[in-house]
Order: C-alpha cells, then structure tokens, then sequence
C-alpha cells in the first residue's frame, strides 16, 4: 500500500530546488517567453572600482591636484608661446627686409616708357627686369647705387666719390687726387710725372733711382757709393779782402759754401796776414772742416794757414808774399 509523502517533505524539496535554481534563470526564462530576442536591452555596466575606464582614473588624477597649481602651470605654457611666436614673427620680418612693393614691367609700361620723362611706379615700390636692358643715353641714379654682381665697364666711369668696401681690381685708374689712410702695396712700378711728397719716413728694400733728389737732409747708416762725380751747388759765399794781399792787390771766389776756388793777386809791398775772408752763404750747425788746397808750384810756396768758425773761414799767411802774383787755392767745406 502506497505512502504519500507528508507536507513536510514535500516544502523541504521544494526549498532545495529553489536554492539550486538562480533567481536569474527563472527571470530569463520568463522573459525569454515573452520577449523576443531581438528587442532584449542591454543591462547597464555596473562601475565597479577595479573596473574604472581611462578617462574615469584620468579625472580623478586631475580632481586630486590644486587647481592653483594648475593655473600656474598653464600660464607658463601661454607666456612661453606668446614669446615664441614673437620670436618667430620677428625673424620672418628682419628676413624679409623692408616692406616694399614690387611692380613688374608689362607692355604698357613699355609703352610708357616711350616718351620722354615719365614716371614709372611708386617711389617705394621696385621695378624688376627680368631680361637684359641696353641704355642707348645716359643714366641717372639719384640715390644710391648698389650691385650685387660685378660692375664691368669699356668706357670711363666718372664719378664724384667712390667707396670700395672689398677689393677693387682696375686696369687703369685715373685720380685727380688720391687719398689713401691705410697701408698700401704696389706690386708693379711707380710712375709719378710730378713731385713726391713724404711727410713721414720713406723705407726702400730696394733701389732708389731719381733723375734728381731734393732733401733737407740726408743720413746713411752705410756706406756712400758714388758712381760719378760729386757736383756743389748752392749760394755763393761772401768775401773780405784781407791786408796781405799788399797794396793795389785783389781777391775773387767761385764756388758755394761746399766747394770752390779764391783766386788771389797780389799788390805791392804784400806782408802776413790774411789774404781774404769767405763768409759762407747759410752758417753751420758747428765748426766745419775747411780742407785747403794749393794750386801751382807758386801758391804751394807760401806758407799758409786757415782759421774757420760755424759762419765761415780765412785764408792767411805767416810769411810775405811775393808782389805782384798770382795764387789759387781750392777748398772744400765739410761739416
């Protein structure tokens, strides 16, 4: 005979199928036979901590810092680009240059320039040609010329100034007057059709050869070659006739104050004393050497002597003369 299960039994299995089934399952299952599948909705993403997206940690980082710091921080980066872009606008300015317009030549302006005195353009604009230009006239430049290539001219060039910044190379340069402040070199000779003046000192490492030369002074630290002859020229000294010439007698120079000859003819009744007195044309420095030299047998009898100073110098003699003579004497001066 057959025993049904008491009440009891039957809740307690009941219990056990409700604990191993999830809620879960019955709700699907229940709306699984109710909704279709295609129109089920997609349960919301719960944020979990672990779970955070990107930008969720990223502005939380940014909640966490002082927003004082973050002001500071992007005025910085504002200031540092506001310099570099004047920094750059500068640049773009200085490379560009000036701000001048440029007008290119059409066949209007050509048409233009056709007549006489016209005005092409603005005065701060710029006329570009493009092709070679060939000026049959002249050409005027009122301001200032510049070249950024070579200047190359067949004819003169004339002009009240010229500045060479770099080096100039002329084949032939005609100055009505050359200054130059700096040193200068000449590889080649040196051709002057007049004067030369130096107010400085004047060194030669190699020959001097002049027609003629004029100098104040003169000094040599070596040894004076003459090729020729040595030739005096200058004032002719003064003269004094002395009273050993005797009585009726006289006494004539020739000469300068460097070199000459006194002719001397005697009187009568001659005695010693000095035959003539030479007062040199332009005075020494100091005493100079005053070289006497008999000529002929009859001067080379008398026994003479010489007295000078710085302003000349005197022919004497310690002995009488013969009357009525003829002596010559040559001297050279040197101080």
């Amino acid at each position: 005979m057959d025993q049904k299960p008491d009440n009891n039994q039957q809740d307690e299995q009941a219990s056990l199928e409700t604990l191993e089934t999830p809620a879960g399952s019955e709700q699907t299952q229940a709306g699984s036979s109710q909704v279709p599948e295609n129109q089920q909705t997609t349960p919301e993403p719960q944020a979990a901590g672990p779970g955070k997206s990107l930008v969720s940690r990223l502005l939380d980082k940014v909640k966490s810092f002082n927003i004082y710091l973050l002001l500071f921080i992007l005025v910085i980066v504002l200031s540092g680009l506001i310099t570099f872009v004047a920094y750059q606008k500068s640049k773009q300015s200085e490379q560009k240059g000036p701000n001048v317009s440029s007008q290119d030549i059409n066949q209007d302006v050509l048409k233009q320039l056709r007549n006489s005195n016209v005005s092409v353009g603005e005065p701060k604009q710029i006329l570009s040609v493009e092709a070679n230009a060939v000026f049959s006239g002249s050409v005027l430049v009122r301001g200032d010329f510049e070249s950024a290539g070579q200047i190359k001219s067949e004819g003169n060039i004339t002009t009240p100034g010229l500045n060479v910044a770099g080096t100039g190379t002329f084949q032939t340069l005609q100055a009505g007057k050359l200054q130059i402040s700096g040193d200068s070199q000449l590889q080649g000779n040196l051709s002057l059709q007049k004067s030369l003046s130096v107010s400085g000192s004047g060194n030669f490492g190699g020959t001097l050869t002049a027609s003629k030369l004029n100098v104040q002074s003169l000094e040599l630290a070596g040894n004076l070659v003459i090729s020729s002859h040595i030739a005096s020229s200058g004032g002719t000294p003064s003269k004094a006739s002395g009273n050993a010439l005797g009585s009726g007698g006289t006494a004539s120079l020739s000469g300068s104050d460097t070199a000459g000859t006194i002719t001397i003819n005697t009187g009568g009744s001659p005695h010693a004393g000095c035959f003539v007195s030479v007062g040199f044309a332009k005075s020494f420095n100091s005493t100079p050497h005053v070289v006497v030299t008999p000529v002929g047998s009859s001067a080379a009898a008398i026994n003479y002597y010489v007295t000078r100073s710085s302003s000349g110098f005197s022919l004497c003699t310690t002995s009488s003369a013969q009357g009525s003579k003829n002596f010559a004497f040559d001297y050279i001066v040197i101080n």
